[in-house]
């Protein structure tokens, strides 16, 4: 497992436990689900992600996409 399928995984499990803290909680947490997606979108025009450093930092195998 690399960092870009990795990222893909937590990217996604934010946003649909966010989706669901939404429904069950209280809509504010929507801003997080925002929060990812405006992080995603940035990460797809700069090539930088702060989870991308993370998961190195972590041990986890550097993926094609995000250095």
């Amino acid at each position: 497992m690399n960092t870009d399928r990795m990222m893909f995984r937590i990217f996604g499990c934010f946003v649909l436990v966010s989706l669901l803290l939404s429904v069950v909680w209280s809509p504010k947490w929507l801003w997080f689900t925002a929060f990812v997606g405006a992080n995603a979108v940035q990460a797809s025009f700069t090539g930088f992600c702060p989870m991308a450093k993370l998961l190195v930092a972590l041990g986890i195998k550097p993926g094609e996409n995000f250095h």
